[in-house]
Order: C-alpha cells, then sequence, then structure tokens
C-alpha cells in the first residue's frame, strides 16, 4: 500500500512523466492531487501494472481525484531543450492546469526547477512510494500510449502500437528501412550506439 502523502495537511500535487527513452513522440506528464482519504491496493507505479489495470485505475483517478492535468511537450521541443527541461517543462504544463492550486509539489525522480513559488520534494522511486505521484505516473503515461496509439495509425511500419516509441528493435530496425518520420527526436541515437560509431569516423 502506497503512503497517501509525503507532507500531511497541506495540499500536495504528485507529478510524474512518460517517454524520456523514447525515439519518437512527446513526452507526457501528468499532476494529481488526490484526497488525504484516498485508498486503493492495486494503485501503484505504471511500470509495475498491466496495461488493462492501468486504464482502469486511470478512470478511478479521473473520478477520485481533487484535480489532475496532463501536459504535454513535442518531440520538436526536445530536440530543442533536451528531455530533461522538456520532462520538467511537461510536469509544468500539467501543474498549469490544475483547478485546485497546491500548495506543495513532489516529484518522482532527482531533478525539477521551481514550481512559481510551490516548495518542491523529488523522491527517487517516488511513483512507488506515494499516490499521488503513482497516479500521475499512469495519467501520464496512458495518455501518450493513446497518442502513439494514434500515430501509429499514419506510420504503421515503425510498430508504435507495441513499442510505444521505446528503442525497441523492430522500431531501430524500421528507423533504418525507412528512415525518420516527423515525430522522431532527431537529437537521439535513433539507430543505437553500434551503428552511430560506424557513422563517426
Amino acid at each position: 500500500m502506497l503512503e497517501p502523502y509525503y507532507h500531511s495537511g497541506v495540499i500536495e500535487a504528485g507529478c510524474d512523466e512518460a517517454g524520456r527513452g523514447c525515439l519518437a513522440g512527446p513526452v507526457y506528464a501528468a499532476a494529481v492531487i488526490m484526497p488525504p482519504d484516498f485508498s486503493n491496493d492495486i494503485l501503484n507505479d505504471s511500470k509495475q501494472l498491466t496495461e488493462k489495470k492501468r486504464y482502469q485505475l486511470r478512470e478511478v483517478i479521473e473520478r477520485e481525484a481533487l484535480a489532475w492535468a496532463v501536459g504535454v511537450v513535442d518531440n520538436h521541443e526536445i530536440d530543442e531543450i533536451n528531455i530533461l527541461r522538456a520532462s520538467i517543462l511537461a510536469m509544468h504544463r500539467a501543474l498549469d492546469q490544475l483547478k485546485v492550486r497546491p500548495e506543495e509539489v513532489i516529484v518522482d525522480g532527482n531533478r525539477f526547477y521551481k514550481y512559481q513559488e510551490l516548495p518542491y520534494t523529488t523522491i527517487v522511486k517516488g511513483d512507488g512510494k506515494y499516490m499521488s505521484i503513482a497516479a500521475a505516473s499512469i495519467l501520464a503515461k496512458t495518455y501518450r500510449d493513446d497518442f502513439m496509439q494514434k500515430i501509429h495509425k499514419e506510420y504503421p511500419m515503425y510498430h508504435w502500437d507495441k513499442n510505444k516509441g521505446y528503442p525497441a528493435k523492430a522500431h531501430r530496425d524500421a528507423i533504418r528501412q525507412y528512415g525518420t518520420t516527423p515525430y522522431h527526436r532527431m537529437t537521439y541515437n535513433l539507430l543505437g550506439d553500434s551503428l552511430q560509431l560506424e557513422f563517426d569516423f
């Protein structure tokens, strides 16, 4: 069972992102404020859950949360500002949209830039420790997966319905065969290190 909050007695938003390691598509982030008395035995880090459970929990989170929002930074912005900045920007964009203003922010990972004047705490593996961060990880992951399923119809040869843009073998093989799309992150090592070395004479 995850902890309901990091600081008691304050309105606390949990933040997490999805898609940092992908070769294509945007990075998504979510911000979620859960009620202090919320409990759910299944809620966990999205990576520990089946796809079916993630989507079931998304409905619960959207219904039960005091506030939730999703922020997006596309691949062109990622290429301009780098993935770390883009991940944090996506979290800021999610926080911007919350209908309830948080008093504190807790963030999965170890890096964050201050949002307005709110105090924040970074928590390594926070998505496996605190409910609001786990909830944010589920929203970020499922909304990003929805987007990748949609653009898979445009470019089925990259198998984004299965790999969601991550550097799977089928994805890299398709880049070798067909080249890149407008959704690829051009600052990433798209073909993998071994091939990259052959090009760096």
